[in-house]
């Protein structure tokens, strides 16, 4: 007997693995179905019924799915007790249970047992499931786990066997009649086996002879579940007393004046949620005149101090203007908005739980005041820190811990409240409910919300009644996700951007459908709209204004707090104690100031001490002590732990008290740099100081810090990844199936310029911003976007989502330090890749929060310069000191003065070289000046500052009192500091008042500008200035200040390049190899800097096992060697392996000798395999590269032989065998005879090298033909940038062919894909149709080709007239070895009239005598003293332009020219 069964039940359990026992867990069963057949298939009984729901009802969720409403079943169903005795005796009648996915239904049926302590059968019966790894593999639907094919749902199973699905699922009568025709017909089908069904082989015969054809349906009639619950729900609604809902016009007019406040709103920063930015959300209350704004974004604080800030503003902008209005005795119009921050926190059962994944329910948490608002960041806190798994979660336990001065909402649908009511039933919501308001009293709020949805019409019934049972209040809420009604799709795209989904995808549950919302509901409403959707519940709209009440506004702008340094005990003032003062700190430092300055100075002048004395008061008054003694602090750690520090960077290099605490490193009296640039003693604003550490110590002085102040107080910066112009354009292509070449030329039409200011300017602010060619970009755009296609749709939505935060990151040097835990201040998250805590709130506000913010930047430069000292210690035993390097070094001038700079921080750029060929500088200052100069703006000034250098333009003055501090710049006002000493000087202002100058002209702040001109101009008149000249002066400087630089920075910066210089000077081979290794992760860096050793006559060989070390070094004849750390394959523990023996034991002699004596287990066969192919090996002197891959008969290589050589040989080593005397037996392994074999040819070589390192080392394929290659005018690099910009023109490259794709199209023409590589760029190109069919022979790989294209205009669409995309025409392929003798029509022999002797000229015949050929021979004859040139064609002489013959006239130095 087979009992076929099905049920139905209230949803689904919490956990799939939960014993039956587990009551709370298991779903109630609601109906029960089931077939009785006998082994033939024959039917032998068939029953079902509803269960009356006996202490719980049915959630709407489960209702929805198979239509039992709680009316239904208690109307319509049996006590379960009879139920359960009528499915007892069915089961005392069968020998297997059978069902699809059974599992569920006998935990259902066995809780339901359990439930009711009711003796069954169930578990021991055998089971038969229709739903197993079998029936999938017949069905092979595709997406299941792990790449198999899924298991096929009852409706896919049926309509794989019989053609077709069946009526009903999801009702228990329904799925059992097609669970029962499944299974009979898998039986006649022979799926099951005779073990499976306890049966003999005679069974199945006399199955198939019972049933010849395939099973079919029994026909028993099955009620519309969903249709009789509907009858019963109508009838109820018509015994309700109409009257009670009907809205009067005096509900309506009682609302009119009560004030409304959205309390659920999300912004951009519930990342990819939501489309709304806090000025717009802050701006659209203020509109409607709302009292409040609650800020509730999904998970995280993010944007809290934002909000709180914008809100903030605009209140004290509206009080202004109503002050304004009072003040004409007119009525205020402005509403004043109270910020409401709160959170939308995932509530979970246990937050430290991550066994299982469990997102919890989104609860509102509103802060009433500021100590609310700590413990909101505090539970976000934790959240992130410990509870995050997939999501932030937080548990009731935290809850409860972190309640006071707190207002909870119930949330949506996703609530805990409402998604019991909906999924598990109204007693557990209930139980929850009361929690809830056990823990928050009057501050428990129910959230009625009202988007057109029945679930929610459902949810808002049973709330209703909770709210009049328990007495909780209600409020009306809108969950608000953007601002407009018309952004809902906008809004769609970004949740598809989210989930990587594509609009077109229907929205849903389960595989093949993705998540969006419902309707288009969710947007910012205005007040009248709901009161008028709450208009029959006017007590929700006017209890808001409790909430609103019950809150107090706050900002989170604080001063910075330092955490407290501990100071030496004769150093502390017990008045600190008292009133919480610094006199203490400021004692310290001032002694620490003094013993510095000792040591910097040695004799401590009236002037040094005038200059301390001012910054130490400065900075007594605005009361940072403790900022510089903590700086000074992990500053000198740095130094004890090796970690090069910098010579400072930005304005505190101007801080003399700084540069004797060792902090900066450069002496700002001798610099003429300014302490109130850095510290304003007239206004108050918080020190900066940016400290350059070298990248690979940077770690360590963090974990310093760290262990000093506690993890807790020490945390790094987050950054908000937002969508930009051209980004928010690709997604929203992507989202609504925009072909990508569309998108792409959409894109590209985007200047560096934000869609939404692009469409606000008009015609002349474009002009203003933007160059011609780019007007006509953004006016394509904008036509685009009037459309009516999706290109239009695609730009018009990516307006709207641009600036949306798609991501977070973290700040690459931003460090925080708190004087306690950083949750007290602000909310958390922790990084991905480590254990360290970041802050919620951005770089933008984190000082303005109050925190501690320090840079610690991880400067490459400060590593190269280290690296070089230790390589030039070890070469040379000299002990280098950077700091000491002479500022009149005469070698390092030259080298700037000949622009060899590459490799040279700051002053590498071809523009910089230029400048500098062109200085000659001398002096330091021109280094300062120069790092100043070059950049946008001022850049325009170098041509005059190099001609008043060299005396071809006069140097100026306005007033003479200016020489003094603009003589180093030659009359060219290039620094800030020189505007603020001239103001000084000039007008006597203020250090303060100069330092506000400085600021307002770099920002230009017209208001404060306006207010100090007048007084600029009359107090230097009082000091005799020509007024006319002080006109000019101003006005100057006002055109000059927002480009004249910090000349701090520039002077530290202009330091470190000094140093780099003065290596690259005098140690050219150590310092390229630190620079070689400093850029070892970028193959394409490693090559421009191999391209640099080249032509400076440095050369760089290959890796060898006895030469190299990990990083390139040099060896000791003066030449770079490969590091081996940049071989692929080859691990660092190999390397260091590799190293450390040839350090204790010599070097390698064959490959026999590095396999016995390397460690194989770290050195494995692909670290051998690396170094082979990379040349590592080439100096054994027995073997060749080839050699090393010959197979024998058995298909071993030599290599692998050798490698078992060296294995047995270290296992003999190892085992320690001892003879019968006590020494070591001396094993001898005979050695693998060495294979003979031909060398691999050139390009096998170079391009094996450039498998295993990305780059050629020993030569370039295409060096054999750089005399070819100067027929070429256009490289690769010409097709890697935007071809628009050569489109029309004929460019001709030449390159090696590296790989090549032929295909048929689908019309069945041939056409190809290519690769073509030069020595710098690579790129695929495609040829097509004629061009294809004559040029494909060419196409074949490590050929070396000349080719000629013409960069053609796009196509233009003729509906459109827009032109796509340059297309390139190939219109002649030729092999670089034939380009001599068919480009080359004449050699030019260039001599002057000094060069021409008889000995030369003999020569000359003799060369053209041993390669006579067809190419024509010219002269040109120079004479330099008379400037007469004489051009002389020989008639006679005919010549064969080789390779070989141009190598001979560059040896013999005879100067010579192709064409």
């Amino acid at each position: 007997m087979y009992l076929i069964f099905d049920t139905e039940t209230t949803g689904l359990p919490k956990s799939w693995n939960a014993p039956i026992t587990d009551i709370d867990n298991w779903p109630r069963c609601i109906q029960i179905a089931w077939q009785l057949h006998d082994e033939l298939g024959n039917i032998v009984e068939h029953n079902d019924f509803l269960i009356q729901p006996d202490g719980f009802n049915i959630p709407y969720d489960a209702e929805r799915i198979h239509g039992i409403s709680t009316d239904l079943a208690q109307e319509q169903g049996i006590q379960l007790e009879e139920g359960l005795s009528l499915f007892n005796e069915a089961l005392g009648k069968t020998k297997f249970i059978v069902g699809q996915n059974l599992n569920f239904d006998l935990n259902i049926m066995g809780c339901e047992f359990h439930r009711l302590g009711v003796e069954s059968k169930l578990s021991s019966l055998p089971i038969l499931d229709t739903c197993t790894e079998k029936t999938a593999l017949m069905c092979q639907i595709p997406g299941g786990r792990y790449g198999k094919f899924k298991l096929p749902t009852l409706t896919e199973l049926h309509k794989h066997l019989f053609g077709s699905g069946f009526g009903e699922a999801h009702n228990a009568t329904a799925d059992v009649e097609a669970t029962t025709r499944c299974f009979l017909e898998l039986i006649r089908l022979r799926e099951f086996t005779k073990e499976q069904l306890d049966v003999d082989e005679s069974y199945f015969k006399n199955f198939s002879e019972a049933n010849p054809k395939p099973v079919q349906v029994l026909g028993l009639k099955h009620i519309n579940l969903k249709r009789e619950s509907e009858k019963i729900r109508q009838r109820l609604e018509k015994l309700k007393d109409a009257a009670s809902t009907v809205v009067t016009n005096q509900s309506i007019e009682a609302l009119k004046d009560v004030q409304f406040a959205h309390l659920h709103n999300h912004t951009q920063y519930s990342v990819l949620q939501s489309t709304i930015q806090i000025g717009n959300i802050v701006k659209a209350a203020a509109k409607d005149n709302q009292s409040a704004i609650a800020l509730t974004d999904t998970g995280n604080m993010m944007a809290a101090f934002h909000f709180v800030s914008a809100v903030l503003n605009h209140n004290k902008g509206a009080k202004a203007t109503n002050d304004d209005l009072i003040d004409k005795g007119e009525q205020p119009t402005e509403t004043i908005i109270k910020p409401i921050v709160g959170c939308e926190f995932n509530v979970c059962t246990d937050h430290l739980d991550k066994t299982k994944k469990d997102n919890g329910y989104q609860v509102v948490i509103l802060a009433k005041n500021k100590k609310g608002y700590h413990n909101l960041a505090k539970m976000s806190s934790i959240a992130f820190v410990d509870g995050f798994y997939y999501i932030p979660r937080i548990d009731r336990e935290i809850i409860k811990k972190y309640k006071e001065d707190l207002i909870v909402l119930t949330g949506n649908l996703y609530g805990e409240v409402p998604s019991k009511i909906l999924n598990i039933g109204e007693k557990q919501a209930e139980e929850a409910l009361l929690w809830w308001k056990e823990q928050f009293q009057d501050d428990f709020y129910i959230e009625l919300m009202r988007h057109g949805q029945e679930d929610e019409k459902i949810v808002n019934e049973t709330l209703l009644k909770f709210s009049t049972e328990h007495n909780i209040k209600t409020v009306a809420t809108n969950n608000t996700f953007y601002l407009n009604k018309e952004d809902a799709n906008a809004h769609d795209i970004l949740l598809c951007v989210k989930d990587g989904e594509k609009q077109a995808t229907p929205k849903g549950r389960g595989r093949g459908y993705r998540y969006g919302l419902p309707n288009d509901e969710y947007y910012f409403k205005s007040s009248d709209e709901m009161k008028q959707l709450f208009v029959d519940l006017p007590e929700a709209i006017t209890n808001i204004q409790e909430v609103v009440d019950k809150t107090e506004p706050y900002t989170l702008a604080r001063d910075v707090l330092l955490p407290a340094f501990d100071i030496p005990d004769e150093f502390q003032d017990v008045k600190d104690q008292e009133d919480k003062g610094k006199r203490g700190e400021n004692n310290y430092l001032r002694h620490l100031t003094y013993e510095g300055a000792k040591k910097r100075y040695g004799e401590i002048t009236e002037l040094i001490g005038e200059r301390l004395d001012f910054e130490l008061e400065v900075i007594e008054k605005t009361g940072y002590p403790g900022y510089f003694l903590i700086v000074e602090d992990f500053i000198r750690e740095a130094r004890n732990m090796d970690v090069s520090v910098g010579p400072g960077r930005g304005s505190a290099a101007g801080s003399v008290v700084a540069y004797c605490l060792w902090i900066t490193n450069l002496d700002p009296i001798k610099y003429d740099l300014l302490f109130e640039r850095f510290l304003n003693p007239e206004r108050v604003s918080m020190p900066d100081i940016d400290i350059d550490f070298d990248d690979e110590g940077r770690g360590r002085v963090m974990d310093y810090v760290i262990d000093k102040y506690g993890a807790n107080q020490v945390a790094q910066i987050i950054t908000y990844g937002t969508m930009a112009a051209k980004s928010s354009i690709r997604d929203t292509a992507r989202v609504l199936d925009l072909p990508l070449f569309e998108a792409d030329r959409i894109a590209k039409l985007i200047p560096g310029m934000k869609l939404k200011k692009m469409f606000s300017l008009d015609e002349k602010g474009l002009k203003e911003k933007l160059r011609s060619e780019e007007i006509e970009l953004v006016n394509e755009l904008k036509r685009l976007s009037e459309g009516n296609d999706l290109s239009a749709e695609t730009i018009n939505k990516a307006r709207i989502l641009e600036g949306s935060v798609r991501n977070t990151g973290i700040h690459a040097c931003g460090v925080i330090i708190t004087p306690s835990d950083i949750t007290n201040y602000v909310p958390v998250t922790v990084a991905k890749d480590s254990d360290m805590y970041v802050t919620q709130f951005d770089n933008s506000v984190v000082e303005s929060a109050g925190l501690l913010k320090m840079d610690f930047l991880g400067l490459k430069t400060l590593t190269l310069i280290k690296h070089t000292v230790k390589i030039v210690k070890a070469r040379h035993g000299v002990e280098l000191d950077p700091e000491s390097f002479p500022l009149d070094d005469e070698k390092t001038y030259e080298l700037f003065q000949r622009g060899e700079t590459v490799g040279i921080f700051q002053y590498e750029s071809p523009g910089m070289q230029k400048h500098m060929r062109a200085l000659k500088p001398t002096v330091f200052a021109d280094l300062i000046a120069m790092n100043a100069l070059y950049r946008p703006g001022p850049m325009e000034y170098i041509p005059s500052f190099i001609n008043r250098k060299h005396g071809t333009e006069d140097i100026e003055y306005d007033l003479p009192a200016m020489e003094e501090y603009l003589a180093e710049t030659y009359g060219i006002t290039v620094y800030q500091e020189q505007v603020m000493l001239l103001s000084q000087k000039l007008a006597n202002f203020t250090k303060g008042e100069a330092d506000v100058l400085r600021k307002a002209m770099g920002k230009k702040q017209i208001s404060v500008l306006a207010k100090m001109k007048p007084k600029f101009i009359e107090q230097a008149i009082k000091n005799d200035h020509d007024a006319k000249k002080l006109e000019k002066i101003w006005k100057d400087w006002e055109a000059f200040a927002s480009y004249a630089f910090n000349k701090s920075h520039s002077t530290c910066y202009a330091w470190i390049a000094y140093q780099t210089a003065y290596l690259k000077a005098h140690y050219p081979s150590e310092y390229m190899a630190s620079v070689l290794s400093n850029n070892m992760n970028d193959i394409k860096a490693v090559s421009f800097f191999m391209e640099e050793c080249k032509r400076s006559g440095i050369t760089v060989l290959g890796p060898d096992v006895n030469e190299s070390y990990s990083k390139f070094s040099v060896n000791n004849e003066g030449n770079i060697r490969f590091g081996m750390a940049a071989i692929k394959g080859v691990g660092s523990s190999a390397v260091k392996a590799i190293i450390d023996e040839r350090k204790e034991n010599g070097n390698f002699a064959s490959i026999f000798d590095i396999a016995k004596r390397v460690d194989l287990r770290v050195a494995n066969k692909k670290a051998f395999d690396g170094l082979i192919l990379a040349g590592g090996f080439d100096s054994f002197t027995d073997t060749h590269r080839a050699q090393y891959y010959v197979t024998d008969e058995k298909g071993s290589t030599f290599l692998e032989k050798a490698l078992k050589y060296g294995n047995k040989y270290q296992d003999g080593e190892n085992s320690s065998q001892v003879s019968l005397f006590g020494e070591a037996s001396d094993i001898q392994l005979p050695e693998p005879i060495i294979p003979e074999c031909e060398t691999w040819g050139t390009m096998e070589t170079l391009g094996k090298e450039k498998e295993v390192v990305g780059i050629y080392i020993s030569a370039h394929p295409l060096d054999d033909f750089k005399n070819e290659l100067k027929f070429c005018n256009a490289n690769l690099s010409y097709f890697k940038e935007d071809l628009a910009k050569v489109a029309g023109m004929s460019l001709s490259f030449a390159g090696i062919v590296t790989d090549v794709q032929h295909r048929v199209s689908k019309a069945g023409k041939g056409w190809a894909t290519f690769i073509i590589e030069d020595y710098k760029e690579s790129n695929e190109f495609r040829m097509f149709g004629e061009e294809y069919m004559k040029f494909r022979h060419f196409l074949v790989p490590t050929s070396f080709l000349y080719v000629k294209t013409i960069v053609k205009p796009g196509w233009v669409n003729k509906d459109t007239g827009i032109a796509g995309e340059p297309r390139i025409q190939f219109t002649d392929f030729k092999l670089l070895h034939d380009i001599m003798d068919e480009m080359c029509k004449k050699i030019t022999f260039k001599l002057s009239l000094d060069e021409v002797t008889e000995d030369k000229i003999r020569g000359l015949q003799h060369l053209c005598v041993t390669n006579g050929g067809k190419q024509n021979v010219h002269f040109t004859i120079w004479d330099a003293k008379e400037k007469i040139e004489l051009n002389l064609p020989s008639r006679n002489t005919k010549v064969k332009i080789t390779n070989e013959l141009l190598t001979t006239l560059e040896k013999e130095q005879i100067a010579f020219k192709l064409n």
